[in-house]
């Protein structure tokens, strides 16, 4: 069972309506049977066949029959009443269950029906159904347009006035996008009342000045709203001139957007009354709630299908024209502009409005999202990609409730403007502590990026660097490539500037002999026209800006930093320097940068002759890491969007029903047995080195006869179970050359380690190759990670490590193979034979789809992989398991 089905949920109709989806049973016979009875006689025969009373009793009695295995039936309400019905039975043979839904008058073409199956779906996968059958009337066009918009495959049979359907239940990139698609558009419709509210009502605005009610109050009143704006106070009339109601009910019009300024302890109270009055959406700025407080918050939300921002925020605004909104308490309004904003804290918040003012870049649409119960930054990557005013997205998230959907979502909309985030959170402090090389290897950090990488999102490491990369991606097009032509009127200067770039991952080219002479022809005398360029302090503004011109233009460099200081030569001749960088009569080719040391602010935009700007920076490595992060994106873009593979002879229902099985006897879960380990990697067509299993001395010495290679070399290790580092503990012995030898290695073994050793497991003696590490581990928030790089015995220690988030692509595993510090070695490095590059990539994507089919998989432990010109080989394994229920990370549900 499911957890859709163990614990209610909230999803979003087509037309931005709150539902909830539960599990129906035996207490909904009576409630089920008035949503038949009252459904017209046309839906009633539609449904059934026929218009029979008692149709509608033997539904209502099937229901009451309860929870049957083969059996699953699910209900969406709306207030408490049940509006739709889907309900699947399994067939005989296990695999195909036939389905029905029923959708209340009133209820029809709002997506009702598509939510139910999309959740039936969900839960009959996990049961091992793998397809759904339907009978219906041919003239029933509404259901079979509902089975065909799904996303899955369909298939109709006619038979006269009938026609049956079968359903394929396999997600694939077809169904996952339609289900994407629906969420997104239900998404943006439920925000309107919260971006684009026609009223808006502010509570909690108290008659003291200096509250935080008043000050959005007075913001909204000044920011020129253009819709209607209320207050709601127990005693004034009116507060800071607007006029004030008792109760939101008194209310002349219901707003729709109430924002919450009260105490606490009053805050779930005034979101019941905005509810019952039909407000579809709040702003909560109160902090401090405790759990009672947010829970009672949230139901009131979620049964009146209220959108909400917040708790604990600095509020939103929006500057179009035709609602021009400003419900923060921010000390100055946001310009208008394209840039989106979301953040958790208040305090990034304003730091981000007061920077992007400074750069005089507008904002389209703030959001302050504070706790984050609600409304998310996928919520509003979805909002700017619609909303036809935002190019440029700017994020601060602290926390993900569904990286996985995040992820989907900033691929898309990041293929349209670049996203930027802060990635905050990255200190060692956060790292768990780990039970195997995979969980050691895989700290917050490295999660984090394997995200952001995937998705196309620009991570920064501070504000300022989040600042610097926006001000360049809004002013200038994007480089090329890494290449970069140094300029400066100071020698020194240029060296500093051309080391920033190097570090920052730039490359500075020689530039090519025709390129040289052209400079030389354009610069004073005693100027060094290789690259960086010092064009001396002799450059006048017309040389200095047809150099510029010329690197700009040409392709042997990808983008042009220019680093000026100031001379008392271009003083004296009254020479301004920096208008070379803004006077030129039309766009450039490439990214134009400029380092003026002398300047002030970190950061600032030139304005030019043309529409254009030119950022300039006061410090040569803000520069080169804005142009570093504008390549990345670039290179990003350029690429296809990959593709996962699909995977011959996987076993997925025997994995998982062995996962179970071990989970049934062992409910806590641990680290599976060698057996069991091979067993499942065996499922996965994951290869390994031949072994055997010894309970005893002679048992060994027999699996070493039977295993040893041309040379009779073997291995013995040690096991017994939770047993992780077999080379700390010294729980191995190599080399073993003969029978004495083995039966002296068990002996050793069994005197270090007594009773608490089950047994030994005896493996041929590897042939040489490179040594490599690749596992998975389930991160809580994230989901699987897969990660790869050295292997061996100091694969903690040099922490040579790339990863990636399950599923795999075919781009992330060529991303996993290239990342790591070692990645020559795979290719043949200094004359040694390339590894087998095509075996590497199965075994990273055939791990992928192990984490990604088995929830119940905590951490995979393949070290050392060893990785020939012939094949890959796991030397070593190890698999842990935990009571963990599937869970659908792309299932529409509301936080």
């Amino acid at each position: 069972m499911t957890g859709i089905q163990e614990a209610p949920v909230h999803a979003l109709l087509a037309d931005g309506t709150t539902v909830r989806i539960r599990q129906a049973g035996p207490a909904d016979r009576a409630e089920v049977q008035r949503l038949y009875e009252a459904m017209s006689p046309q839906n009633l025969r539609m449904r059934f066949f026929s218009v029979s009373p008692a149709s509608a009793r033997q539904a209502a009695e099937r229901v009451a029959e309860g929870d049957r295995p083969g059996y699953r039936v699910l209900a969406a309400e709306y207030e408490g009443r049940l509006v739709g019905l889907a309900e699947y039975e399994v067939l005989p043979g296990g695999s195909t269950a036939e389905i029905s839904v029923a959708v209340a008058d009133g209820w029809h073409n709002r997506g009702v029906g598509t939510l139910l199956l999309e959740h039936l779906a969900d839960a009959a996968r996990t049961a091992g159904v793998t397809a759904f059958s339907a009978d219906a009337l041919a003239e029933n066009h509404d259901v079979l347009k509902v089975f065909h918009d799904l996303g899955l495959r369909v298939t109709r049979h006619f038979n006269g006035p009938e026609v049956h359907c079968t359903v394929e239940l396999t997600e694939d990139e077809t169904y996952l996008s339609a289900v994407e698609a629906r969420g997104r558009v239900a998404g943006i419709i439920s925000l309107e009342p919260l971006l684009r509210p026609r009223a808006v009502a502010v509570i909690g605005a108290g008659r003291r000045s200096g509250s935080v009610g008043r000050a959005i109050l007075r913001n909204i009143r000044n920011g020129s709203y253009a819709g209607r704006l209320s207050v709601v106070h127990p005693e004034a009339a009116a507060i800071a001139g607007v006029h004030a109601c008792r109760s939101v009910a008194e209310l002349p019009q219901v707003p729709d957007l109430a924002v919450i300024a009260v105490p606490a302890a009053a805050v779930a109270e005034v979101a019941e009354e905005c509810g019952r009055a039909g407000v579809r959406a709040l702003l909560v700025v109160s902090a401090g709630l405790d759990t009672h407080e947010s829970s009672a918050l949230m139901d009131a939300c979620r049964r009146h299908g209220m959108r909400l921002v917040g708790p604990n925020c600095l509020g939103l605004a929006n500057t179009e024209g035709d609602v021009h909104l400003d419900a923060t308490f921010a000390a100055r309004h946001p310009g208008p502009g394209t840039a989106g904003v979301a953040v958790q804290s208040g305090g990034v918040g304003i730091a981000l409005l007061d920077g992007l003012a400074r750069l005089g870049i507008g904002v389209s649409t703030f959001v302050s999202l504070g706790d984050k119960y609600d409304v998310s930054g996928n919520d509003m990557l979805q909002w700017w990609e619609s909303d036809g005013h935002t190019d440029l997205a700017l994020l601060h998230l602290e926390s993900f409730g569904n990286p996985r959907a995040f992820s989907r979502t900033a691929r898309r909309v990041a293929r349209a403007m670049p996203v930027l985030t802060v990635d905050a959170g990255r200190s060692e402090a956060g790292r768990r502590a780990a039970a195997s090389h995979t969980a050691a290897a895989a700290t917050p950090t490295m999660t984090r990026q394997a995200l952001f990488t995937q998705a196309g999102i620009t991570a920064t490491r501070t504000i300022g660097e989040l600042l610097d990369t926006a001000a360049l991606l809004h002013a200038q097009p994007l480089p090329r490539g890494t290449k970069v032509a140094v300029v400066s009127n100071a020698g020194g200067a240029g060296v500093l500037a051309a080391d920033a770039c190097v570090d920052a991952g730039l490359v500075i080219p020689p530039l090519a002999a025709d390129v040289v002479d052209e400079l030389r022809t354009l610069l004073p005398d005693g100027a060094t026209a290789t690259n960086p360029v010092d064009v001396t302090a002799a450059v006048g503004e017309e040389r200095l800006q047809a150099c510029i011109g010329l690197l700009a233009r040409h392709g042997a460099v990808d983008s042009v930093l220019v680093s000026l200081v100031p001379t008392a030569v271009a003083t004296a001749t009254g020479e301004d320097l920096v208008r070379a960088l803004t006077s030129a009569p039309g766009p450039l080719a490439r990214p134009v940068v400029a380092v003026l040391p002398a300047q002030a602010a970190r950061v600032g935009l030139l304005p030019t002759a043309g529409r254009s700007t030119v950022p300039a920076y006061s410090d040569a490595e803000d520069a080169a890491r804005a142009l570093a992060h504008a390549a990345a994106r670039a290179d990003w873009l350029a690429r296809p969007q990959g593709a996962v593979p699909e995977l011959p002879d996987v076993e997925t229902m025997r994995a998982r029903d062995l996962a179970n099985a071990y989970l049934e006897a062992r409910p806590e879960g641990g680290w599976l047995d060698p057996r069991t380990t091979a067993v499942l990697l065996d499922c996965y067509g994951i290869r390994q080195i031949p072994w055997a299993w010894a309970r005893d001395e002679d048992e060994a010495v027999a699996a070493a006869e039977r295993l040893a290679g041309p040379d009779g070399r073997v291995v013995m290790k040690a096991y017994w179970p939770g047993l992780v580092h077999k080379s700390e503990h010294h729980a191995l012995h190599l080399d073993l050359q003969n029978a004495a030898q083995v039966r002296g290695a068990h002996r050793d073994l069994v005197t270090r380690f007594g009773d608490r050793m089950t047994g030994v497991v005896v493996q041929p003696l590897a042939e040489r190759g490179t040594e490599l590490f690749a596992g998975v581990v389930q991160d809580e928030v994230f989901g699987p990670l897969v990660v790869f790089g050295l292997g061996g015995t100091a694969t903690e220690l040099l922490a040579d490590h790339a990863a990636r988030l399950a599923p795999l692509t075919d781009l992330d595993v060529h991303d996993l193979l290239t990342s790591p510090r070692c990645s020559p070695l795979l290719f043949g490095y200094a004359g040694s034979p390339p590894a087998d590059l095509g075996a590497l990539e199965q075994l990273l994507h055939r791990l992928s789809r192990m984490a990604a089919d088995l929830p119940q998989l905590a951490e995979a432990d393949l070290n050392p992989v060893l990785a020939g010109a012939h094949g890959v080989t796991a030397l070593d394994t190890r698999v842990r398991v935990v009571p963990r229920r599937p869970h659908d990370p792309y299932l529409r549900r509301l936080r």
